[in-house]
């Protein structure tokens, strides 16, 4: 009988055994940072919760009980809040907010076309004009601008808050713009002249469409600014029926002589339409703040 010996094979196996070890001090790092982010979202987060919570508490429950749940859950505040003037006051912000991010981009987009397309003395000198509009500050320019509305009979108007909006988002627009076009193949526009396009058509049919991140990071950004801006709301505009939320909250809250579960379910209503944009182009941020800042 033949008998056969079976030996293992002599083929080691190539999988290593071991895991790769991360370093301690590294590991240590990431934890220290992570408990930092979690420390400061809990910063920024439970105010808001508060905030929410609070509004469905009565005057005397917000005072006696501050930090617990409502024991009855007060959602007419909500429907008060919208009938003593949220409701005027929202409209007015909608479109006060929705005019300056029409103007600001559309202005903005074709001026940083132009800047980005153009290389002479008068497009560097205006360049500089642009970056110069990013140091002025809203407050110290307070009183030249309301002489200036006061002329043009703009006082206590929407044109007032949308004119000004305007013109102080205009800078940081025109820059993040012109920075993601200046990564734009130039080939793309030769080919488009070659083929019979205008300039404005070459901005709109190709600069435009590929520029839409870093032209939504620019409506996330201006959207924010003139739905919050308090200063401007507070000065140029008297009229009740014709202020925005942050400034007619301020009367709000005299109006219903400190009714505070009304008020915060005021400030519940303000706050939802930026979370809600924030949360759905998100993403957009991200990508037009990293892609605009590729080339300068």
């Amino acid at each position: 009988m033949i008998k056969l010996n079976l030996k293992k094979s002599t083929f080691s196996s190539t999988v290593p055994t071991n895991k790769i070890k991360i370093p301690v001090r590294t590991r240590i790092t990431k934890n220290i940072v992570f408990l930092g982010l979690l420390i400061f979202a809990v910063i920024i987060l439970y105010p808001l919760f508060w905030m929410f919570i609070s509004s469905f508490k009565s005057y005397q429950e917000i005072y006696s009980n501050v930090w617990a749940f409502p024991t009855e859950w007060k959602f007419e505040n909500y429907s008060l809040a919208w009938s003593k003037g949220i409701s005027s006051y929202f409209i007015n912000s909608v479109y006060v907010t929705t005019s300056t991010i029409i103007l600001t981009v559309l202005i903005g987009s074709m001026a940083a076309f132009v800047l980005s397309r153009y290389k002479n003395r008068w497009v560097e000198a205006s360049l500089l004009f642009t970056i110069g509009g990013l140091m002025m500050n809203p407050q110290v320019a307070l009183i030249p601008l309301f002489e200036i509305l006061t002329l043009t009979n703009l006082i206590d108007t929407h044109w007032a808050l949308i004119l000004t909006y305007v013109a102080y988002r205009l800078p940081l627009t025109i820059i993040l713009i012109r920075a993601f076009f200046l990564t734009v193949p130039k080939e793309l526009s030769e080919s488009a002249l070659m083929d019979g396009c205008t300039e404005f058509g070459i901005f709109w049919r190709i600069y435009l469409p590929i520029s839409l991140p870093i032209v939504v990071t620019s409506v996330i950004l201006t959207a924010y600014f003139a739905w919050n801006e308090f200063l401007f709301a507070t000065v140029f505009i008297n009229s009740s029926e014709l202020k925005t939320i942050p400034s007619g909250l301020m009367v709000f809250r005299d109006a219903l002589r400190t009714d505070w579960g009304v008020l915060l379910s005021g400030m519940v209503i303000a706050t939802v339409p930026m979370i809600i944009l924030l949360i759905f182009l998100q993403k957009y941020l991200v990508r037009g703040l990293a892609e605009g800042s590729v080339k300068g």
